[in-house]
């Protein structure tokens, strides 16, 4: 039986975030278990005039990969992603598992020099984005491995990857406009700043931003969505950080991650579980052990940490960060092959000021001070 959610997904991926058009190249690539997912993005991709082409990928032949190459192989270019990212006007990208601890027990090494082959594309990728000459959205499709490792039944998951996405509701695209507006009122704020203060339990936290450019995320990119972002200048975070979130990257779980951070680099960082996978990631290349976004979550619906970054790092209340790649339409200049979201909880005595204006305190926004 379909999920008339999926369909509405699809629609809105479509005609909302990314506003396919008659004769747009649109590039869609998800897992063997999202199919149900790629399907209903290619029917409302051929319904507006579009042309699909889809790439449908396997952990189980990644595992292959991963595990025999010869390092010069694990190095070599991917040939086909970076066609894509040179050809395509659009760019979807579907989220979902099998089996989220598939990669456990490969060598972090041999999995850093598998993404040193991703870095064509992702210059690529970043180049295309950032002046808006590629549009993308990245969303979930919920699986049963997904929903176990959220601790939740696969129907429960469902409600909720689709609830956050406000899809049970009679118009979504009108709500998240909505959203929109109100998230660029303090996009407005912030922009002009020069340098925020976090501030929690065990975070002390300075980063410059001048001249940086703050953006709204209202389901244009990322879907669900829920955050405003920028991005720091490269030498200019300062200070200690601890991220209270598990940090999950390549279906790696990261443990109480603390950082100390000096002219922008990454100078110490430790863990409580997963801190040689930790300090290989970080030592990935050169843009690595620096800070290419710091964002705000704004998604006060999403309640609970699941394990999937793409909705824990819009709970309404939180910061992250990213170790690694900036996104260059906020002006971004760092360059890396990863872009590693951690996160840090701001509901229990956390603030940020912005030149010296605190405007955020115990994880919400105070309206007080905007001068519109």
């Amino acid at each position: 039986m379909k999920d008339f959610r999926l369909e509405k997904l699809a629609s809105l991926l479509v005609n909302y975030s990314t506003k396919v058009k008659p004769g747009d190249f649109v590039f869609i690539m998800g897992q063997e278990v999202a199919i149900p997912w790629i399907k209903a993005v290619t029917r409302e991709v051929l319904r507006v005039g579009g042309h699909p082409e889809s790439l449908i990928t396997s952990d189980e032949i990644e595992e292959e990969i991963l595990k025999i190459s010869t390092i010069e192989q694990l190095r070599e270019n991917n040939f086909l992603m970076e066609q894509m990212m040179g050809k395509a006007d659009v760019f979807l990208f579907g989220w979902g598992n099998s089996n989220v601890k598939g990669f456990s027990n490969i060598d972090p090494m041999r999995i850093q020099e598998r993404q040193k082959g991703n870095k064509a594309w992702r210059k690529l990728y970043s180049g295309r984005t950032g002046t808006g000459d590629l549009r993308w959205c990245g969303t979930q499709f919920p699986t049963i491995a997904d929903a176990q490792e959220a601790a939740m039944s696969l129907s429960e998951y469902e409600d909720f990857v689709y609830a956050a996405g406000l899809l049970d509701s009679e118009d979504p695209s009108a709500r998240w406009e909505k959203i929109n507006e109100e998230q660029n009122r303090w996009v407005r704020y912030l922009e002009g700043k020069k340098e925020l203060y976090f501030r929690t339990t065990d975070t002390d936290l300075k980063v410059r931003v001048d001249g940086r450019r703050w953006i709204s995320c209202a389901g244009t990119e990322n879907f669900p969505d829920g955050e405003i972002f920028s991005t720091p200048l490269i030498n200019g975070v300062d200070g200690h950080v601890r991220f209270t979130f598990p940090a999950i990257y390549k279906q790696r779980s990261v443990e109480d991650v603390r950082l100390e951070i000096k002219e922008g680099k990454i100078v110490k960082a430790h863990a409580a579980k997963g801190e040689d996978f930790l300090h290989s990631a970080l030592d990935t290349d050169e843009g690595s052990r620096y800070f290419g976004e710091i964002a705000i979550g704004t998604n006060y619906g999403i309640k609970q940490f699941t394990s999937n970054t793409l909705f824990d790092e819009k709970i309404g209340g939180t910061f992250h960060m990213a170790a690694g790649d900036a996104p260059k339409e906020t002006g971004g200049e760092n360059e890396s092959v990863i872009h590693w979201d951690m996160i840090c909880d701001m509901r229990q005595g956390g603030e940020i000021t912005a030149d010296g204006e605190c405007f955020y305190k115990d994880g919400a926004f105070i309206t007080e001070v905007l001068k519109e």
